[in-house]
C-alpha cells in the first residue's frame, strides 16, 4: 500500500507550478507575450470547430474550411498549447518558437497560398517542440520525458507527411498516439510520485514503442498495424488504471476529485478507440473511424485538457482558475454528446443523431471556455476584496 506522502506531494505539485529541472519556479506572472500565443490558439479552435460542424454536413460559408479541420485542432490548437507549456517550463527563448510556428503555420492553411507553405511552417514548430524534450531530458532525464519525446517525434513526422500530401485520414492514427504519448507522459510523472518503479515505467516506455511503431506501420500495412496499435493502446490503458496517481486522488474533496474522475473518462474512451483498432481494423472513413478518432481526441483529449486546465492555465499565464462544482457541467455535456454520436449516430446510423452529438461537442467546449473565464474574474474579484480587506484592517 502506498504511503499518505505521495498523496501530500501531488496536492502540493498541483497547487504551484513546477520547474522541470524540480526546483521550485518563480511565482506565476502575467506575460502579454504568453496570451499573445493563446489568443490566436483560441482563434484556431474556433475555426477547428466551425470546420468541424461543417463535416457533420451542416451547411455553412466557407466550405474549404472543412478540409483543415484536424490540422487546426491537432497542430493550431492542441500542439500550440502544449508546447508554449513546455516553452514555459523551459524558460528559454528558442522554445517559444515552436508554438510561435505551429499557430502561424495554422493560419497559414486557411490562406489562399500553397498547403505546404502552412504545413512546413507547422512541420518545423512540431520539431522544436520535440527538441524541447531534449532540452528537458538533458536537465532531468526521465522516462516520463523520453515518452513525451516520443509523442513528439510522431506528431513531427506527422506534420511532414502532411506536408507531403498524404491525405490526413491516413495520418489521424498518428495524430492520435502523438497526443496520447504527450499526455501519457505527462500522467507517469505525477506516478513517480507514488513510486510505480523502474519496471513499471518500463512498461509504459514498451507499450509507447509498441504504439508509435504500430502507428508508423499502419501508414504502409494498416490491416496488420491498427490491430496491434489497439492492442498496445488497450494496455496502456490498464497501465494507467494500475498505476496512475488520479486512483488515490479520486477520494479527496474539490479539485483532485475532478481532475481524476475527467482523467478516468477519458481513460474510458481510450478504451474505446483501442477496442475499435483491434476489432475494426484499418478504416479512413465510415462509423469505426468516426468513432474512434473521436473517442481519441474529444473523448481523451478534450477531457484532459478540461482536467488540466486549471493548474496549466496558472502556470502559463499567471490566472487563476478556482475550482467550483460548475466546472463538471461541460464536462457531462462533452461526454452524453460524444455518446449520442458514437452510439446513436455512428452505431445506429441515425443522421441527426450524429449531427446533434457533434455539436453537443462544439457547445461543451465553448462552455468550459466561457466557465473558465468567469471563474478566473470570479475569483480576482475575491481576492481584491479580500486584499483590500485586509488593507483597511
Amino acid at each position: 500500500m502506498f504511503s499518505e506522502e505521495p498523496v501530500r506531494t501531488l496536492t502540493q505539485a498541483t497547487s504551484k507550478r513546477r520547474s522541470v529541472d524540480g526546483m521550485p519556479a518563480p511565482a506565476p506572472r502575467t506575460s502579454r507575450g504568453r496570451l499573445a500565443i493563446v489568443f490566436p490558439a483560441g482563434v484556431l479552435l474556433l475555426l477547428g470547430m466551425y470546420a468541424g460542424v461543417q463535416l457533420l454536413g451542416v451547411s455553412l460559408p466557407g466550405a474549404e474550411l472543412a478540409e483543415r479541420h484536424s490540422a487546426l485542432m491537432v497542430f493550431g490548437f492542441v500542439t500550440t498549447l502544449i508546447s508554449l507549456e513546455r516553452a514555459v517550463a523551459l524558460r528559454k527563448a528558442w522554445a517559444f518558437a515552436a508554438p510561435l510556428f505551429t499557430a502561424a503555420g495554422a493560419f497559414l492553411l486557411l490562406m489562399p497560398v500553397p498547403v505546404a507553405s502552412g504545413g512546413w511552417m507547422i512541420t518545423l514548430g512540431v520539431s522544436l517542440h520535440a527538441l524541447q524534450y531534449v532540452a528537458i531530458w538533458r536537465r532531468q532525464p526521465m522516462m516520463a520525458t523520453a515518452i513525451q519525446g516520443l509523442g513528439a517525434t510522431v506528431g513531427a513526422i506527422s506534420a511532414l507527411l502532411f506536408t507531403a500530401g498524404v491525405p490526413v485520414a491516413q495520418l489521424v492514427v498518428l495524430f492520435a498516439v502523438f497526443l496520447i504519448l504527450t499526455i501519457a507522459g505527462e500522467r507517469l510523472e505525477l506516478a513517480r510520485l507514488a513510486a510505480p518503479g523502474p519496471a513499471a515505467e518500463a512498461m509504459l516506455l514498451a507499450l509507447s514503442l509498441l504504439l508509435a511503431t504500430a502507428a508508423l506501420v499502419s501508414l504502409v500495412i494498416a490491416d496488420i498495424a491498427m490491430p496491434v496499435a489497439g492492442v498496445a493502446l488497450l494496455l496502456m490503458v490498464a497501465w494507467l488504471a494500475r498505476f496512475d496517481i488520479v486512483r488515490m486522488t479520486i477520494k479527496q474533496p474539490g479539485l483532485p476529485s475532478y481532475v481524476a474522475r475527467c482523467l478516468y473518462l477519458g481513460y474510458g474512451w481510450l478504451v474505446v478507440a483501442g477496442a475499435g483498432w483491434l476489432l475494426g481494423g484499418a478504416h479512413t472513413s465510415g462509423v469505426f473511424y468516426d468513432a474512434t478518432t473521436h473517442a481519441v481526441f474529444l473523448g481523451f483529449v478534450i477531457t484532459a485538457i478540461m482536467a488540466h486546465a486549471p493548474l496549466i492555465l496558472p502556470a502559463v499565464l499567471g490566472v487563476k482558475i478556482p475550482y467550483h462544482p460548475v466546472m463538471y457541467v461541460p464536462v457531462v455535456l462533452l461526454q452524453l454528446s460524444l455518446l449520442v454520436r458514437v452510439v446513436a449516430g455512428d452505431a445506429w446510423g441515425i443522421v441527426l443523431a450524429h449531427q446533434i452529438g457533434g455539436i453537443g461537442s462544439v457547445v461543451a467546449i465553448l462552455l468550459f471556455a466561457v466557465t473558465s473565464v468567469t471563474l478566473s474574474l470570479r475569483g480576482a474579484r475575491v481576492a481584491t476584496k479580500r486584499s483590500a480587506t485586509r488593507v483597511e484592517a
